[in-house]
């Protein structure tokens, strides 16, 4: 059998492509979403005028959390935890590695928050679970959104 040169080029240029993993992309042909927002960002739906969530200090919060999607409308993809209503969730703002912490991107993103006030946060998987994720609840390397709303300001009296 006898191939034409450019019949011959794209076979052996697929070929290659082939081998080494078919360049960029899934084998759909589509691109890969990315579910990672850049940075961490902080959006005020309602500005609050209660004492400021500083760090250092006891809070508490209502919150709704979604993985982050970059194709979801306001990047909400599945939701995955939510506050119970009348039972805000308590933390120290700044927090590491205690019974009293949040992760970072949490922590971070109710920072400045006064009493009353409402804010949308996405988080990168760097200042949340990172690549390790929650097993069966947030996949590895997966962005969240919250949002939040500051209920009190304890300081540093249990709430």
């Amino acid at each position: 059998m006898k191939l034409s040169f450019p019949l011959a080029a794209a076979f052996a240029a697929i070929l290659s492509l082939s081998a080494c993993g078919g360049g960029a992309g899934d084998s759909s042909g589509t691109p890969a979403v990315v579910n990672n927002p850049a940075a961490l960002t902080r959006t005020d739906i309602a500005i609050g005028t209660g004492a400021e969530a500083v760090s250092g200090v006891r809070v508490q919060v209502s919150y709704t959390g979604w993985l982050y999607s970059a194709v979801a409308t306001d990047f909400k993809g599945a939701k995955f935890d939510a506050s119970q209503p009348g039972k805000p969730f308590t933390f120290v703002v700044g927090a590491t590695g205690s019974s009293e912490s949040a992760i970072p991107g949490f922590s971070q993103g109710v920072q400045g928050m006064k009493v009353g006030g409402k804010r949308t946060i996405l988080i990168p998987s760097s200042l949340a679970y990172g690549a390790a994720g929650v097993q069966g609840v947030v996949p590895g390397n997966t962005g969240l959104v919250f949002e939040v709303e500051l209920v009190k300001v304890c300081g540093s009296a249990a709430c």
